[in-house]
């Protein structure tokens, strides 16, 4: 299982709660870009290919898959804290 930090996301407008988001993205070692569709990385969590999680300061939290209304989302794990960690990052480049 591969394991990527998530460094921005594309949500817009990033306000309205119904909508999800709609790619992941971060850096890969070699410091090349890399961004996923919403649906492939999920299919990637629950074929257990990848781990995503998200930094903030100095903690981490894992980034879950959850669902609402039949429609599977990514957000972080309870860590106590606001905002989700997720939607605090900036939009990743087009």
């Amino acid at each position: 299982m591969d394991l990527h930090q998530i460094l921005c996301i594309n949500k817009l407008p990033r306000n309205d709660p119904h909508l999800r988001i709609q790619n992941i993205g971060g850096v890969n070692g070699d410091g090349s870009p890399w961004k996923l569709a919403l649906n492939r990385a999920i299919q990637g969590i629950e074929e257990g290919k990848w781990r995503f999680y998200v930094s903030a300061g100095w903690r981490s939290v894992w980034v879950e898959i959850a669902e609402h209304e039949g429609r599977k989302y990514l957000k972080t794990a309870a860590d106590g804290y606001s905002p989700d960690n997720l939607l605090s990052l900036p939009e990743c480049p087009a």
